[in-house]
């Protein structure tokens, strides 16, 4: 690439084609973003106001019932006046005199009314109390948890205390202690302490040190009495990582409308025949998109953090952002080239934004499962925000597979940006074997391709484990052993990932007339293919980076490209060989079946899957 050509290009795209964007759509883009601003900080600061569920049930009590009080400070009843036949009427949904309830819940929204009240009373009278001057009698045991990031299962180990009270923790996740009231504190092993007397005790661990804003945001501090206490979730961290990702999806919606458009509008040829070479002009027409992304994304930084929404922010939050703009950027890329018209890009779209985002926020989700939700980047953002220190492995194994990923997939669309692909309305599965046909000059290729595809096969098998990962817990009985579904499930995905990286580019090969039909040739070139990747599987090692293999859905995942500790010499290189044997037979069966026809490929391709899956879920059964 040549710099000066690059930023030509780029200064053409920002000034003659701007994607297209006109003056309403960047309105309706300023109004979201603005909208996307005022909901995550009434998210964060626990702001309250008008809710739809004001007012929603009806409730008839007089003051001099006790629970009058409590219905007053409530805002999901309507106080009225008690009347037996308003409730008759269907009018009122609770009758109390006194403390007496006076009518008797016979519809689902009486029953809820009764339940919404009772809840209101345990909170009102913790109100109460918390008003009281003795507070060691109000509440006798307090109790402060401090969740901290597991690496790996999380094993209950029970404690008994010495009679004054008990303790349980859990490796990792989190503990709480019962006090006798005496005002002493326990610290609990797993990362949590409590205390009685009133006084809250404290913890050493990361989420302890955040502050009130980061308790918020993660839900790593909670404190109060036992009947406080709920399992935390991110939902306030989730809402604030959605911001960088709003704003990515109005970015590729440009740049793919720009990218299409120099191909139905031919505007690409005259850019084809200058001298700029394809990467120039890729890379000019990508920089002002992937800029704009990117200082969207230090923006909203800089407002969190000195707008005190956030307690802390960096650069480290924006540089974990570029990997999930470039992905953006390159899927929008490769859609643009496959598409044949605005209506189909837009299909493409929507798929490539409802795919990425869950990417990466189905991970974030698992924040007390470390190995998990490293998988995402956002999950890097939510740790910068909150003043977490983000390690230098964690970093690399979050942002690296997308990063290559991204780069993968510009390379398979830069295949398809010349005059006899831009122009061409072919289907988008035939675009497809284009752009994998473009990277095949001989038979060496079937090895390089199966390397180059790696990055893609690792973000997918990540993705698939992310998913399943909640399906860990749940047995299953196959061919009489007993094994977690969520295991079952991720070999079989894996093993479709797997073979399909191996053998699409070959089926491409041949349907572009670059390798010879002949049984020699098939089987040769299925042997490249398998060998490549198994040079690129390697790759996978990257997965130590966030010790995934402390998982077993993860060790499961893994264990074709690592080998456990404290195996034999001989045991270590048999088992090291296996997966070659594996990789290469499979992937020339595939090739078989392929320089046969399409439905020959189908065909050899399912036994492949079949027997990657045997061999795997023989070696889970054994071995893991």
């Amino acid at each position: 690439m040549q710099l000066d050509t690059l930023l030509r290009v780029a200064k053409w795209e920002v000034t003659k084609n701007a994607g297209g964007v006109d003056k309403r759509t960047i309105l309706v883009m300023a109004l979201s973003l603005v909208a996307m601003g005022a909901v995550a900080a009434i998210a964060v600061s626990g702001g309250t106001g008008a809710g739809m569920d004001d007012g929603i049930y009806r409730i008839g009590v007089d003051e001099s019932s006790p629970y009058y009080g409590v219905a007053a400070d409530d805002s999901t009843f309507d106080i009225r006046e008690p009347d037996p036949a308003a409730v008759e009427r269907r009018q009122q949904e609770l009758l109390y005199r006194g403390t007496q309830l006076r009518s008797v819940p016979r519809t689902a929204k009486e029953r809820a009314a009764l339940t919404e009240l009772r809840d209101s009373t345990a909170q009102y009278n913790d109100r109460t109390l918390a008003r009281d001057d003795n507070q060691t009698a109000a509440f006798p045991v307090s109790v402060t948890l401090v969740y901290e990031q597991q690496s790996g299962s999380s094993q209950l180990d029970p404690r008994s205390g010495d009679g004054s009270g008990g303790s349980d923790s859990s490796d990792g996740s989190g503990s709480s202690t019962g006090g006798s009231g005496d005002g002493s504190d326990t610290s609990g092993t797993g990362g949590s302490a409590a205390s009685g007397g009133g006084d809250s005790g404290t913890a050493g661990g990361s989420g302890a040190n955040l502050g009130a804003i980061g308790a918020r945001l993660t839900g790593d501090v909670q404190g109060g009495t036992p009947s406080d206490i709920s399992p935390p979730f991110p939902f306030e961290s989730l809402v604030l990582a959605f911001l960088y990702i709003v704003p990515m999806n109005f970015v590729i919606q440009a740049y793919g409308s720009s990218m299409l458009s120099e191909r139905l509008n031919r505007r690409g040829e005259l850019l084809l025949v200058t001298p700029a070479s394809r990467g120039d002009i890729i890379g000019g027409k990508t920089l002002p998109y992937l800029a704009g992304a990117v200082g969207v994304a230090a923006l909203i930084t800089a407002a969190l953090r000195f707008g005190n929404i956030a307690p802390a922010g960096s650069y480290v939050a924006v540089l974990a952002v570029v990997p999930l703009v470039v992905l953006f950027l390159s899927a929008t890329f490769c859609g643009a080239m496959f598409a044949r018209s605005f209506k189909e890009l837009t299909f493409v779209t929507v798929t490539i934004t409802v795919t990425l985002t869950s990417y990466a926020f189905v991970p974030a989700i698992f924040t007390d499962v470390t190995p998990i939700a490293l998988i995402s980047p956002l999950t890097l953002v939510v740790l910068d925000l909150t003043g977490q220190s983000v390690g230098l492995s964690s970093f690399v194994f979050s942002t690296v597979p997308p990063l290559l990923t991204g780069l993968v997939l510009f390379g398979l669309g830069a295949g398809l940006y010349r005059e006899e692909d831009m122009f061409t309305q072919r289907p988008i599965p035939l675009k497809v074997l284009d752009a994998l046909a473009g990277g095949i000059n001989s038979r060496r290729s079937a090895l390089k391709m199966s390397i180059v595809l790696l990055p893609l096969v690792i973000v997918a098998e990540l993705a698939a484990i992310a998913f399943l990962f909640v399906l860990d817990s749940v047995s299953l009985n196959v061919f009489g052993t007993n094994q977690s579904l969520g295991i079952v499930l991720v070999l079989g995905v894996i093993v479709i990932i797997e073979e399909l990286a191996k053998s699409l580019h070959v089926y491409a090969g041949y349907e572009h007339a670059r390798y010879e039909r002949t049984l020699r040739s098939a089987l040769g070139i299925g042997a490249l293919s398998g060998l490549g990747f198994f040079i690129g599987e390697k790759g996978l090692l990257i997965a130590r980076l966030s010790d995934l293999e402390s998982l077993p859905i993860g060790e499961a995942a893994l264990q074709g490209a690592t080998l456990p500790a404290g195996l034999p010499l001989w045991v270590a290189g048999l088992l090291f060989m296996l997966p070659l044997a594996l990789h290469t037979v499979t992937a020339a069966i595939s090739s078989v079946g392929a320089s046969r026809g399409r439905r020959a490929y189908v065909a050899a391709l399912t036994v492949a899957i079949v027997i990657h899956f045997a061999y795997n879920f023989t070696v889970v059964s054994t071995l893991v």
